[in-house]
C-alpha cells in the first residue's frame, strides 16, 4: 500500500475457477462474483491492495476477414488502462498475463507504451503532460516469457508514435526545410541509415519537374529525403523501396480547398511520417532487410508562383502531364519519387516498391478511416500486406486497378492529365501512379493517417501511425524467410497482376460471365472478394514459437 501499486490481470481463456483464484487477494467475494458475471472485456475495481484492471478476450462470433484480431484487441485493452492511471498516482504497476500467446503479450505491452503518447508541444496546460507509466513489474508464471519481448514492444510502439507525432506537428512548423533537418538529426548517429537530401537544385538536375511544380508556390522549396538503410546482412538480394507522400500542408493550390476540407491538411504528409517511422524501427531492431525510403516533401501553397490548372509539365520519366486540378498534387510528387525508386540499378534495384499516401478522399468514402485502400500489380505481395495488417489490426482492402478508367486520364494537350472528373477517384489516382513504376512489383496504400477520436491504444485524437503496424509486420515476416519467391530473384522483370489481368480480360470479352482462375503462381479471385489463402503461414498463438515470426 505504501508503494501505491496497481494491478493488471490479463487472461485469454476466461475460466471462472482460475479468475476467482487470481482475484482472491484483491477483491471481496461480491466483487469477484460481479467480475465473473460480466461479459465486458475491460473491467476496473478498487481492490484491497490497489486498483485492479481485469482484461480478457471474449470469443469472437461470426468472424470475418476484417474482424478485430487478438493482437489488436489486447493492444487496445492495454492502451485503455493508461488514461485511468492518473488519479491513482501509482508508482508501481504489476502486470500478470495468463494463457496469452507471445504475440498477445507483446500487443498488451505495445498498447501500454502507445497510450503514453501525448502531443505536449505548444501547450502550457500542466494537466496535459506526457502520460507517465509507473514502474512496470511483469509477474511471470512460466519460463517461456522472454524479456526481450518488452524491448520489441517498446520499439514498435515508439515507431508508431513517431509517425503520429510527425502528423500532429503544425504545417507552419514542419515544412520541407525543417523536415529535412529533422530527418538528418534522427539518424545522425546511425551506422546503418544514411540520409541524403535532394534540394531544389538537385531536383532540377534530376528533372523532377512534377515535385518542383507542386512546391514552387511555397516559400520553403520542395526536397526529396532518401533514407538508405543497409543492415550488416540482408535476407533479400535487393532492397525494398518505400515511397511516402510528404505534403506538409495542402491548401489545394489555386484549386483551393474549402475551409472544412483544409482544416486538417497538416496530415497530408502522413505517408512520409509512416515511412520515416519504419526507417527508425528498422534501425533499432537491426532488421535484416535492406530498405530505400524516399520522402517526397513539398508544400502545396498559394502565391503568384503557384502552378496552374492547364499547365503541362514533363515528369522525370519523360511523360507530359496536364494539370487538371492543382489539388491532385500528391500523385505528382509521388510520381517523380517513384521514378527515382524504380530506376535504381545493380544491387540497389528494388525487389518491390510500396508507396504510402493520404491520396484521396474517395477511398475514405468507400472504406472509412480505419481501412487503407490497397492497389497492386502483384497478387502475392498484396496478400502478404493484407494478411500482416489483419494480424495486427492495421487493415487494408484490395481494390482493382481497373484499366478502362485510364481513358479518363487522357489529355488533348499532354500524355495524361493528373486527375479525372467523376466517380472512382481512388482508382484513377492509383492508375496514374502505375504509369511510373515500370512494371516493378508494387503496392499503393491510400490511407487516412488520422484518428478523429481517442480510443484503445490511441489515447488522443490526431495522427494514427497508419500503416506502420502492417508494414513492420510484413518486414518482420520477410526477415524470418516468409517472402514471395519472385522477390528473392536477383533482378525483376516487368509484371502485371493475375487478378487485374482477369478483371480486364473479362471486360474485353463480354461473353465471360465470371472471372476464372488463371494458371501461374498467384491465384485470381472474384472481384470484390477477399483474396484467398496467403503465401504466408498465418500467425497464431499456437504456431508463433514454431515460425518465430514477428521478431528480428
Amino acid at each position: 500500500p505504501d508503494q501505491r501499486t496497481g494491478f493488471i490481470i490479463a487472461v485469454k481463456n476466461f475460466e471462472p475457477l482460475e479468475v476467482r483464484a487470481l482475484l482472491a487477494d484483491h477483491l471481496p467475494e461480491w466483487a469477484i462474483e460481479t467480475a465473473l458475471a460480466s461479459s465486458a472485456e475491460f473491467q476496473v475495481f478498487h481492490g484491497k491492495l490497489g486498483p485492479v484492471w481485469l482484461l480478457r478476450q471474449l470469443e469472437a462470433e461470426n468472424a470475418t476477414p476484417l474482424s478485430k484480431s487478438s493482437f489488436a484487441r489486447f493492444r487496445d485493452l492495454g492502451g485503455s488502462v493508461v488514461p485511468h492511471l492518473g488519479p491513482f498516482k501509482l508508482n508501481c504497476l504489476v502486470l500478470e498475463m495468463h494463457s496469452l500467446s507471445r504475440d498477445e503479450e507483446k500487443a498488451l505491452l505495445v498498447g501500454l507504451e502507445m497510450a503514453r503518447y501525448s502531443y505536449v508541444e505548444n501547450r502550457n496546460n500542466p494537466l496535459r503532460t506526457m502520460k507517465r507509466l509507473p514502474q512496470l513489474q511483469v509477474w511471470v508464471h512460466s519460463e517461456d516469457f522472454n524479456f526481450d519481448l518488452v524491448l520489441e514492444a517498446q520499439t514498435l510502439a515508439l515507431s508508431v508514435n513517431i509517425a503520429r507525432h510527425f502528423v500532429n506537428l503544425p504545417g507552419g512548423e514542419l515544412n520541407p526545410t525543417t523536415y529535412a533537418s529533422t530527418a538528418k538529426k534522427m539518424f545522425s548517429a546511425s551506422e546503418t541509415v544514411a540520409v541524403d537530401i535532394w534540394d531544389e537544385t538537385r531536383l532540377h538536375e534530376e528533372r523532377m519537374n512534377l515535385m518542383l511544380a507542386v512546391g514552387q508556390g511555397a516559400s520553403e522549396k520542395p526536397c526529396l529525403i532518401h533514407l538508405r538503410y543497409r543492415p550488416r546482412k540482408s535476407v533479400l538480394p535487393r532492397p525494398i523501396a518505400i515511397v511516402g507522400k510528404g505534403i506538409t500542408f495542402d491548401s489545394g493550390g489555386l484549386d483551393i480547398k474549402p475551409s472544412n476540407g483544409m482544416r486538417w491538411m497538416k496530415k497530408d504528409m502522413g505517408g512520409s511520417a509512416a515511412a520515416i517511422a519504419i526507417a527508425k524501427w528498422a534501425e533499432l531492431t537491426e532488421l535484416p532487410v535492406a530498405l530505400d525510403i524516399y520522402l517526397a516533401v513539398a508544400e502545396n501553397a498559394i502565391s503568384g508562383n503557384s502552378f496552374r490548372p492547364g499547365d503541362v509539365i514533363t515528369a522525370r520519366n519523360g511523360l507530359t502531364i496536364e494539370i487538371h486540378n492543382t489539388d491532385a498534387e500528391g500523385r505528382l510528387v509521388l510520381a517523380d519519387a517513384l521514378d527515382v525508386a524504380v530506376t535504381q540499378t545493380g544491387r540497389d534495384e528494388p525487389a518491390a516498391v510500396i508507396d504510402i499516401a493520404t491520396l484521396t478522399g474517395a477511398i475514405k468514402v468507400g472504406l472509412g478511416g480505419e481501412i487503407a485502400g490497397l492497389f497492386s500489380n502483384h497478387d502475392g505481395l498484396a496478400e502478404e500486406i493484407e494478411d500482416a495488417g489483419q494480424f495486427c489490426g492495421d487493415l487494408s482492402w484490395r481494390m482493382p486497378l481497373y484499366a478502362p478508367y485510364k481513358s479518363s486520364l487522357r489529355s488533348t494537350f499532354a500524355d495524361y492529365a493528373n486527375s479525372a472528373d467523376g466517380f472512382g477517384g481512388a482508382i484513377t489516382a492509383a492508375l496514374f501512379l502505375e504509369f511510373f513504376i515500370k512494371g516493378k512489383p508494387w503496392v499503393h496504400l491510400d490511407v487516412y493517417a488520422w484518428k478523429d477520436s481517442a480510443g484503445g491504444a490511441w489515447s488522443e485524437a490526431g495522427g494514427n501511425g497508419q500503416p506502420v503496424f502492417a508494414l513492420t509486420e510484413l518486414l518482420s515476416r520477410f526477415a524470418n524467410g516468409h517472402v514471395p519467391s519472385d522477390l528473392l530473384e536477383s533482378s525483376s522483370e516487368p509484371r502485371t497482376s493475375v487478378i487485374n489481368d482477369a478483371i480486364n480480360d473479362a471486360i474485353k470479352d463480354p461473353s465471360r460471365k465470371k472471372l476464372t482462375k488463371k494458371s501461374g503462381k498467384n491465384s485470381a479471385h472474384q472481384l470484390g472478394r477477399k483474396p484467398g489463402k496467403s503465401l504466408l503461414k498465418k500467425s497464431t498463438g499456437k504456431s508463433t514459437q514454431k515460425t518465430k515470426r514477428g521478431g528480428t
